[in-house]
């Protein structure tokens, strides 16, 4: 099976590993816990609505394939 850009932003273990690297690089520059944890609350924000996003242009997208295909 082919798996799309969207499926793969919709991956959990994706996001998990942006997360790590964006951490691993914060710590690199000496970034304390205090800003690892704001870090951290701005990055899943970023997510969910990028993840509401998708779901959302997904969900259009098979209304409008399904609407052609009645017509």
């Amino acid at each position: 099976m082919k798996r799309t850009i969207l499926d793969k932003l919709k991956s959990r273990k994706l996001w998990v590993a942006i997360i790590g690297v964006i951490i691993g690089i914060a710590s690199a520059f000496g970034v304390d816990a205090s800003e690892y944890t704001q870090l951290a609350g701005v990055v899943t924000s970023a997510i969910s609505v990028v993840a509401y996003i998708v779901g959302e242009a997904a969900i259009d997208a098979a209304g409008a394939a399904n609407k052609d295909k009645d017509e």
